[in-house]
């Protein structure tokens, strides 16, 4: 289990980020974590795995209080917590296999790495993965190649080498449209529920939140304005959304905004 008390962070520009955040997430569950831009949502994932420090607060995963670990030690408990990242965050130059591979950083000599030494059974879990995806005929391509739906399947086969029990996807299609976001986020939900790996997923988009998620929390200004199951978040009206984060937000779907766009 995840759970979050108390978290709070505050920038050395004073910005607050955070405030008084509190929530648990069950082993299993796919929790959608929704706002605004500027809510607070990509810094909580953050200082989940401790991108970000938190200023106060504590951070559970299975019994360890992460932000007690010690700097040093991270890397062991990084093993077990992956990231997929809105802009991908791959090596561009790289292969899709090297990309891969540096999920298995946490497990290999640091001095191996430098040189691209990875031993052969990770270089079959890399392969395995890949095939997983979709992406065995692409092993060889540099990342910056590929199209934006696949440089995000790179990235779900990184998480997998990994090993991780906690996923966390940082608003993992806002740059995707609506079927590549389909398709994107059905892959989360297929290692949510085969390889019983928990999500926390920001999303903007209620029509995704609605199909994805077991379990729901909303931020507003770095706050904790909404905890509720997928049951409640399908039966919530464009004016109990409003009342929630602001006259200026606005019920919409994924499909609506791209068809908008062309």
């Amino acid at each position: 289990m995840l759970e979050v008390h108390n978290l709070t962070k505050i920038y050395e520009d004073g910005t607050q980020a955070l405030d008084n955040v509190s929530f648990s997430v069950p082993d299993g569950a796919f929790l959608a974590v929704i706002g605004l831009s500027g809510s607070g949502k990509s810094t909580l994932l953050r200082c989940i795995n401790r991108l970000i420090e938190p200023t106060s607060g504590t951070i559970i995963w299975n019994g360890q209080d992460i932000t007690a670990v010690p700097r040093g030690e991270l890397r062991l408990v990084r093993r077990q917590i992956g990231m997929i990242f809105q802009q991908f965050n791959l090596v561009k130059r790289s292969s899709v296999l090297t990309n891969v591979l540096s999920g298995r950083l946490g497990y290999v000599n640091p001095l191996f790495s430098l040189i691209n030494y990875f031993p052969a059974d990770d270089r079959q879990r890399a392969l395995a993965a890949l095939d997983r995806v979709g992406l065995t005929d692409k092993i060889n391509n540099r990342a910056d190649t590929l199209s934006g739906g696949q440089q995000q399947r790179v990235g779900i086969a990184r998480v997998l080498v990994q090993g991780v029990r906690l996923l966390l996807a940082d608003e993992p299609v806002s740059s995707l449209d609506p079927v590549l976001a389909h398709s994107i986020l059905g892959q989360l939900e297929t290692l949510n529920r085969e390889d019983k790996i928990t999500v926390v997923c920001s999303l903007h988009y209620l029509d995704l939140v609605q199909r994805y998620s077991t379990q729901v929390i909303g931020l507003r200004d770095g706050r904790v304005v909404f905890e509720g199951d997928n049951l409640t978040i399908r039966q919530m009206t464009p004016e109990r959304f409003k009342e929630i984060y602001g006259e200026e937000a606005e019920l919409v779907s994924a499909a609506k905004v791209a068809g908008e766009e062309r």
